[in-house]
């Protein structure tokens, strides 16, 4: 992320000591920023008298080619330019050039209310470290958010991250929102759109940081065009940034249910081809081909599981599961391949008795088809097997014992981490 400081007191500003830094990401807006400037000014006017508190104003300008710089230079804010394109980047590289130890964040077009921002910042001097605003609690002025917005998106987007998370927020994507400068670091936040909203919020219910919410207002914004927002790509784009986040969701719950199912099949035919169940069999051979593309899809989705979650705890921003602490000693490279071989064999050896009685039968066609397609299934899962363990030992950094190592390397940070706190 590329971002240049550009204002004739930036070098004083930076190096100066400040309490609250009030962020806003820009692109010509120069006919909001005036009375976005002005309440962001009152804001800080009333942070100094109730809380104490030092502040500085911020434009992450992304590009603009108005004059939006000019107009947020003479009213006295500090200018950063970002040149990656997008609202989480000028998010980012405003944040990173601010200089207060509390950073409030807050949209440019005159929808939000500055001086709400008060008791966000109030919430983090008690020990919060992220304070997120709700449009919802605060109120939606009318013609402020799109119907589809207001009563499909936002709730849809924030009960999946709170189902696939458990953030308890009741407006995840509220613009008006602070973070202190340390949890803001932690999060080690990458994303350049819009989904950079429910980014903040995800790494931080992962890291378990101390989350509030506070009412806030939503205002018809003061442009004269079209908003940055598209619903319906920044709406998919939030979601499938939350299922990449939640290998559980994204991964496991599938594989748990599509191997469930397929061993219920399995299990249901081969008792009625050993005789132990009477009556119609409702699976046979089409429900058992069916049977082995579930296991083995069930399988390959739990091993991506197992792969997204050690590369998220490895980056830092996921916790570590205990069933994960419990199996670091089984999950090894040597361990792996020895049960993708055990596998491989047992899939030949039943390949071979099949084709043994195939033989011996004239090599007319099979009675059932039950033991081919298991043998099928156990030699693609072993394969899987080996294959995936390279990947895992890859993403543990090209260890043998890549479950070990990467929770040595978690800890080992995160003591470090504590230690600097």
């Amino acid at each position: 992320m590329q971002i240049e400081l550009h204002s004739q007191f930036d070098t004083r500003l930076v190096q100066s000591v400040v309490d609250v830094s009030i962020v806003m990401p820009c692109l010509n807006e120069e006919l909001s920023l005036p009375h976005c400037i002005a309440n962001a000014r009152d804001a800080l006017d009333q942070i100094a008298i109730e809380l104490g508190l030092s502040g500085e104003i911020v434009i992450a300008d992304n590009g603009s080619t108005d004059r939006s710089i000019a107009i947020a230079e003479a009213a006295g804010a500090r200018v950063v330019r970002v040149v990656e394109p997008g609202y989480g980047a000028a998010l980012i590289g405003g944040a990173m050039g601010a200089a207060g130890r509390f950073i409030v964040m807050g949209d440019a077009d005159g929808s939000y209310d500055f001086r709400e921002s008060v008791a966000m910042v109030s919430r983090l001097a008690s020990g919060a470290d992220l304070c997120m605003g709700s449009r919802f609690k605060g109120g939606i002025a009318p013609g402020a958010m799109p119907w589809k917005n207001r009563h499909i998106g936002n709730p849809a987007l924030t009960g999946v991250l709170n189902l696939f998370f458990r953030s308890g927020i009741g407006d995840a994507h509220c613009g008006l929102r602070a973070i202190t400068r340390a949890a803001f670091l932690s999060l080690n936040l990458s994303s350049g759109g819009m989904e950079f909203a429910s980014e903040m919020v995800v790494k931080a219910s992962l890291k378990r940081l101390r989350i509030a919410e506070v009412p806030a207002t939503l205002a018809v914004d003061l442009r004269d065009r079209p908003p940055h927002l598209r619903p319906w790509r920044d709406g998919w784009r939030h979601l499938r940034y939350l299922i990449m986040l939640s290998p559980t969701w994204a991964f496991g719950v599938p594989s748990l249910f599509a191997i469930c199912l397929a061993s219920a099949i399995f299990l249901i035919a081969g008792l009625h081809d050993a005789g132990v169940l009477n009556g119609p069999s409702y699976f046979g051979a089409s429900w058992t081909i069916v049977a082995g593309f579930l296991f083995t899809t069930g399988h390959f989705a739990g091993l991506m599981a197992v792969a997204a979650h050690l590369h998220g705890v490895h980056e830092g921003h996921r916790p570590v599961r205990r069933t994960m602490r419990w199996m670091a000693r089984f999950l090894t490279l040597e361990s792996l391949l020895g049960l993708g071989a055990v596998l491989i064999t047992m899939a030949f050896g039943l390949f071979g008795i099949v084709a043994y009685n195939w033989s011996a039968g004239n090599f007319t066609a099979l009675s059932t088809a039950l033991p081919l397609v298991c043998a099928a299934t156990i030699g693609t899962v072993g394969f899987q097997t080996v294959f995936g363990a390279f990947i895992l030992a890859i993403i543990g950094g090209h260890k043998a014992d890549f479950a070990t190592h990467i929770l040595v390397r978690k800890a080992t940070a995160d003591s470090a981490r504590a230690s600097l706190a």
